[in-house]
Parts: C-alpha cells; sequence; structure tokens
C-alpha cells in the first residue's frame, strides 16, 4: 500500500531529522534523505491504486522497514550530541573523578563519571524503546486499516473487532515492551551499582527522558505532518470544490490519511510511554532516598514496576470484553463498549492494587517526607495514593467524553451555532473548551491534594501511576480511532460503496470521542508524573520548602516566564501548521486549476507533492519548538539557579495542563459537531441540512481551526511539562554542584 509506505517512511525521516538535531550527527544524512524521499516510489503505485478500487488492498509497505534499517546505524547513535551531553555536565559534578566513595552507611557511592555513563546510556536505551514502539504500533495500524474497510462488507461487528484487536496489540506491545525494558535496565545497572539505590534511579532518569525527546518529536513533528495535510484537503476539497471526504481526487487525501497514522499512533503511543517511564523513574528516585532504599526492601522498592504488570494483566482480561463476551453489534453500542473497557478495567485494577500494596509493601516505612523523616506511610496508605490516580483518570476520561461526543448537549450545542455560520461556531467551541477544564482541574487537584497528605511525593507518583494502570486499555482505545479513520479513507478511495462508508462513519465517529478521551488521561497523567519530577528535582537539587516560598524573587520571576512558555510553544507549532496548510491549499488548489479532467475523475492528481509538503514542514518547523523545550531547563539552571528553574517547572505545569485540556477538548468538540451536521441521524441534526449545507461548511471551518489545536498544540504540551521536568531531574547533580544559584543569579547576591 503505497499511502502507508510513504505515511511510514515519512514518520521515520523526521524522527530521524529530530535525532539529528537532539541526538544523531547529521553527517551524511541528507544524501540517505533524499535517497529516501525518490527511491522506488513511483513502483507499482498503479497497480496498488487499482487494488484499492477493487477492495483488496495488500501489502506492508516493506520499503519504509528498509528505510528503518538505513537511518538508524548505531555509529551516529552512538556520538549523539545530546548523550555526549549529558554525560559531560552529569560527569562534572564531582570533577570526573572515577573514585567510588564509601559512606557513612558502609554504601559504596558512585562517582560523576559512572553516573553520567550509565545515565547517558539509559537515554539512548530510552529513545530506541521509543522509536521501536512508535515503529511497530504504526505497522499495527496501517495493516489494520485496509482490514478494517474490508471487515466492514460484513457489518459493523466484524469492523469493530478488527479495528479494536488491533489498537490492543499496540497497547499491549507498547505497555509491555516499555515494562520489559525498563526492568531489565534496573536488573543491567543493579550489577554495577550494588547497594548504591540512589545513584542506580538517578542512572535510570535518563530512560524517561529519552522517551520524552522521542515523544517531543511524535507530536509536534507528527502533529506538523497530519494537520497540513488535512487542512488542505478539507479547505479545498469540502468547501470549495464540493467534494466528499477522503475523494480520491483531492491531491492531498493520501497525505492526511498517512498522516493520522504519524500522529495519532506513533504520536500518542510516544507520548504515553514518555508518561510511564517518568512516572515509574520518579516513584524509584523518590523511594530510594526513604528506609525502603536505606533497609534494601527490593520488592518495596519495584512497587511502582508492580503497578504496571498488574495493570497489564487486568487490561488483558478486560479486552476479552469487546472481542469475545459483549462486542458491539450495532452502531449505537459502539461507544458505550469502548467505555466500558475503561470502567471495568479500573474497577478490576483497584483490588490488584490493594493486594500488591499489603503483599510488597512493609506495614509502615519512613523517609518519604523531607520535612519530617520519621513520619511514619503506612502500606494502605499508598494504595489510596494509586487509587485516587486510577479513579481520578476515569473520571478525566468520562468528563472529556461528555464535552467531545455528539450524543450530548455540548457538542450539539456547538453543532446548532453553525447556523449562523463559522464565527458562531468557533465561539461556542472556544467556551466549550475553557469549561471543560473544570472537572479536570479538580480530580487533578484532588489527586495532589490527598497523594501528598499520605505520601508526600512519592504518592503523587504513586497516584500518577495508578492513573497509567490502564495503560494497555488507553492505548487500545485511541489506537481504534485512526484505524476506523483510515479504514473509512480506504472505503471512499476504493469505492466500496455508501454503505461500507457510512459503517466506518459511525466506527470513526466513536474513534474521535476515543482519542478524546485518551488525550484527558495523557494530560491528566502528564500534570501528575511532572510534579512527581518536581518533587524528585527539589529533593536532588537541595531546594527546600524554606527556599520555595512564592515571595521568593526568583521563584515568581520563574513562574511569570514557566506559564508563558506553553504560549510561546503553542504559538510556534500553530503558526508551522498554518505555513504548511497555506502551502498545501496553494498545491490543491494549483492541481485543480491545472490538471485537465481532475475534477471529471478522468484524470489522476499528484499525491507525491502533496506528501512532500508535509514532510518537509515536519522537518523544518518542529526543531525550534523542541530547542526551546530542551534547552530551557539548561539554560535556567546555569544563568539562574536552581531555585528559578523550579519556579520555571511550577509555572509551566500549571499553565499547560489547562492549555492542553481546553485545545484537545475544543478540537474533539468542532470535530464531533461537523459529523453530527453530516450524520443527520436525528430530527435536530437532519435540520441543520446535512452534507453540502452552509452549516456543514461553517462546521467544516471550525474542525479545521480545531485540528492544530487538538492534533498538534494542545497533546505536545503534555510532553513539554514532563520532558522540562524529567532533563530538569536528570541535571539537577551539575546545578547543585556548579551554579545552585546560577552564573547571573551570583551577581545579584
Amino acid at each position: 500500500m503505497d499511502a502507508i509506505a510513504e505515511g511510514a517512511t515519512s514518520f521515520l525521516i523526521t524522527e530521524y531529522k529530530y535525532m539529528g538535531v537532539f541526538m544523531v550527527r547529521e553527517k551524511g544524512r541528507e544524501g540517505e534523505r533524499e535517497r529516501g524521499r525518490e527511491g522506488e516510489r513511483e513502483r507499482g503505485r498503479e497497480g496498488e491504486r487499482e487494488r484499492w478500487r477493487e477492495g483488496e488492498t495488500g501489502g506492508e509497505g516493506g520499503w519504509s522497514a528498509r528505510d528503518f534499517l538505513t537511518l538508524c546505524p548505531c555509529p551516529p547513535l552512538l556520538q549523539s550530541f545530546f548523550s555526549v551531553f549529558i554525560f559531560i555536565l552529569l560527569g562534572s559534578e564531582d570533577g570526573f573523578s572515577t573514585e567510588w566513595k564509601v559512606d557513612k552507611m558502609g554504601i559504596a557511592r558512585a562517582p560523576g563519571v559512572a553516573n553520567g555513563a550509565f545515565s547517558t546510556l539509559a537515554f539512548i536505551i530510552g529513545a530506541a524503546t521509543s522509536i521501536a514502539s512508535g515503529f511497530v504500533g504504526m505497522k499495527i495500524a496501517t495493516f489494520a486499516n485496509a482490514r478494517t474497510a474490508l471487515e466492514a462488507r460484513k457489518g459493523i461487528a466484524p469492523a469493530f473487532m478488527c479495528a479494536f484487536r488491533s489498537g490492543a496489540v499496540m497497547g499491549f506491545t507498547l505497555a509491555g515492551a516499555g515494562l520489559l525494558v525498563l526492568t531489565g535496565l534496573i536488573a543491567m545497572l543493579k550489577s554495577v551499582y550494588g547497594d548504591d539505590w540512589v545513584g542506580l534511579y538517578e542512572a535510570t532518569t535518563g530512560y524517561g527522558l529519552g522517551g520524552s525527546s522521542i515523544a517531543l518529536f511524535g507530536r509536534v513533528g507528527g502533529g506538523i505532518y497530519t494537520k497540513a495535510a488535512d487542512v488542505g484537503a478539507d479547505l479545498v476539497g469540502k468547501v470549495e470544490k464540493d467534494i466528499p471526504e477522503d475523494d480520491p481526487r483531492n491531491p492531498a487525501v493520501i497525505a492526511d490519511n498517512v498522516g493520522d497514522n504519524v500522529g495519532d499512533i506513533a504520536g500518542m503511543g510516544a507520548d504515553l510511554f514518555g508518561s510511564f517511564a517518568e512516572a515509574t523513574c520518579a516513584a524509584l528516585v523518590l523511594s530510594s532516598v526513604s528506609s525502603l532504599g536505606a533497609d534494601h526492601v527490593a520488592a518495596a522498592m519495584a512497587f511502582p514496576l508492580l503497578i504496571s504488570a498488574a495493570g497489564l494483566v487486568v487490561c488483558l482480561g478486560t479486552t476479552f470484553l469487546a472481542t469475545d463476551l459483549r462486542p458491539a453489534r450495532v452502531v449505537s453500542e459502539i461507544e458505550s463498549t469502548l467505555k466500558q473497557q475503561l470502567v471495568v478495567s479500573t474497577t478490576l485494577a483497584t483490588p490488584a492494587v490493594l493486594a500488591l500494596a499489603l503483599l510488597a509493601l512493609p506495614a509502615e516505612f519512613t523517609g518519604i517526607f523531607a520535612g519530617d523523616a520519621s513520619r511514619a506511610v503506612k502500606n494502605w496508605h499508598l494504595f489510596i495514593c494509586v487509587a485516587v490516580g486510577l479513579w481520578g483518570g476515569l473520571a478525566i476520561g468520562v468528563s472529556t467524553e461528555y464535552y467531545t461526543s455528539n450524543r450530548f448537549r455540548p457538542v450539539q450545542d456547538v453543532a446548532d451555532a453553525c447556523r449562523t455560520g463559522a464565527a458562531t461556531d468557533i465561539i461556542f467551541g472556544l467556551a466549550l473548551g475553557y469549561q471543560s477544564t473544570i472537572i479536570p482541574c479538580f480530580c487533578i487537584a484532588s489527586a495532589i491534594y490527598i497523594s501528598f497528605s499520605l505520601a508526600s511525593m512519592y504518592g503523587i507518583a504513586c497516584a500518577a501511576l495508578g492513573m497509567l494502570t490502564t495503560l494497555s486499555t488507553g492505548l487500545a482505545i485511541d489506537a481504534y480511532g485512526p484505524i476506523s479513520d483510515n479504514a473509512g479513507g480506504i472505503a471512499e478511495m476504493a469505492a466500496m460503496g455508501d454503505d461500507i462508508r457510512e459503517r466506518t462513519d459511525a466506527l470513526d465517529a466513536a474513534g474521535n470521542t476515543t482519542a478524546a478521551i485518551g488525550k484527558g488521561f495523557a494530560i491528566g497523567s502528564a500534570a501528575l508524573v511532572s510534579l512527581a519530577l518536581f518533587g524528585a528535582y527539589v529533593t536532588r537539587a537541595g531546594v527546600s520548602a524554606a527556599d520555595s516560598s512564592i515571595l521568593d524573587p526568583r521563584i515568581f520571576a520563574g513562574l511569570l516566564v514557566g506559564a508563558m512558555l506553553p504560549y510561546w510553544f503553542s504559538a510556534m507549532t500553530m503558526k508551522s501548521v498554518g505555513k504548511a496548510a497555506l502551502a498545501m491549499v496553494e498545491e490543491v488548489r494549483r492541481q485543480f486549476n491545472t490538471i485537465p479532467g481532475l475534477m471529471e475523475g478522468t484524470a489522476r492528481p499528484d499525491y507525491r507533492t502533496c506528501v512532500e509538503i508535509s514532510t518537509q514542514a515536519s522537518l523544518s518547523e518542529m526543531v525550534p519548538p523542541g530547542a526551546l523545550v530542551m534547552l530551557t531547563p539548561v539554560v535556567v539552571g546555569v544563568l539562574f539557579g536552581t531555585r528559578a528553574l523550579a519556579g520555571v517547572l511550577a509555572g509551566a505545569l500549571v499553565s499547560g495542563v489547562h492549555m492542553a485540556v481546553s485545545m484537545s477538548n475544543t478540537g474533539g468538540a468542532w470535530d464531533n459537531a461537523k459529523k453530527y451536521v453530516e450524520a443527520g441521524a436525528c430530527e435536530h441534526a437532519a435540520s441543520l441540512g446535512g452534507k453540502g449545507s452552509d452549516a456543514h461548511k461553517a462546521a467544516v471551518i471550525g474542525d479545521t481551526v480545531g485540528d492544530p489545536l487538538k492534533d498538534t498544540s494542545g497533546p505536545s504540551l503534555n510532553i513539554l511539562i514532563k520532558l522540562m521536568a524529567v532533563e530538569s531531574l536528570v541535571f539537577a547533580p551539575f546545578f547543585k554542584a556548579h551554579t545552585p544559584n546560577g552564573i547571573l543569579g551570583g551577581l545579584f547576591g
């Protein structure tokens, strides 16, 4: 399948471009990239498109697999710039000493060189795992797209089962691989660090940093790729030319369809993988300084890993509900079946976590509260922390469904606003997004307050892990959305019939809601993960509660700057989508105006040019936002010190969470309002005029405005707050040793 191969290739090329800036040297890359763009792209295209028209799609895009092997040699990875940067900064903590020093407890502590070397190794392993997870997930999705379209010929139930099972395979593959690799990394480092639990788990934080650095690319680069194509295809195809969505006459349709795999599959997978890695690493670091680490209680130290393992088992059992016991057989059952996955997995995970807390943890332990090291924490306290995160995640998911599903009043109000044009549609959508932040805010705030009261920052880290306990299920229902969307695109391009397209559209409408629920989970977990990492950072950097007053000018200045960063970042990403979409719109218009017979369907559009526009935009436009995120902690920590950096992290967290929720839900509501108008399934929806009406055109414009909000800027903010926090934690030893007050901060006393 040519479109799938091109999408996978564009994703990988963009990913390694990102690595070229932050991880991998650029030598020889441009030649490889040019050969990748030109090599064998046209071979077999017409034959494959003919099979699409016959509904016999096949193949796996083998060229992208060869490109993966070509572009991922080990030597460039080992010579990566950012890896060397990590090693130098951490190695300089004690002047590049190689001597292991024995502390007063008789434990040999690792020197800075060892911490730098193994943090760098963990960084590379985390990045490689994130890349592999995204690649495998995308391959699974691209296989499933055509199969779901074919299954839709048999009815809703077979198509739903194919899409959901494919998403489940991706979810379990990613979650299982992340847990397996992290466990193996800890076991390997344990043989080096011995009883130095603190040094061991500080080194593993590089794993989370590597995963999030790639996730940043997956969200930003992938979002730019897919939304540039989506905006161009919708504005010219639907609004100007009045042709159906995914019509093969539209030159941007191939880039639009493959972009869903780039942004939604690989991007979301890498995002939640990063959350899992960072939450686990934060919990391990915080527990290592408690009596659990001092007493070498191995089972208790592995409690964060056991939570994730229990979640895998619970989610595996829950999956059988949707695939065998109670699958969706009619359209009205799709959303309820998917939501049932979250409810049942959350319910079953609760007693599993209670059993783990009682069996793996001692009855009570100390050293968790920084201000009162003797204060005891009981094992059931940790259960409460995990349960709060677990059920808080479900509450955020239900809230997101209410504000983004067209079965409920908020989205129907947005659709009704389309009667008077795009302006009122946009006004109602923005208001919905702002309002939708209320419930997630209270859920996250409650989880933070309860968890911190019971077990300080370690409790917050466990709450984040609780929210990610159902990670496999969350990924399954999230991947279901783009798989169904692309199945509809294939059905349209293959001319499989209106009845097939109606079935895939019904699957896709539910998929938009599940995608929004997935984003809600990602945002909620990102907030808790970032706060847990923040707690680990202030502990490691030696920032005490007395030094953290908001009246401290460095803290307050940092808060203001940190709160500004999500706006700066969002401006960069949205403008990037706008610039790429402008080029796409002009190209699509040019082809409609200059290719004879294109509107009549007798001539073939130039899909390749549109694919290259999206590819080049994602290559060039995602570097500045990435640099902003990756360089800010280093610049602030070096120039202004640890307290100013703490303020920046807190400000970015508070500002970024609300922006992310609002953007994601606004875009999701506009998308489903458009589908509500198109479907005309009820009396109110039918009164809006259906496809081609003025209300529909207004809804399409609203959906187009929301595309970069929900698929580029909003989801990327999760990674901004997480990546800055984990990077600060990794470099905390350097800041504490060399620039506690900052180079410039020292000039002012």
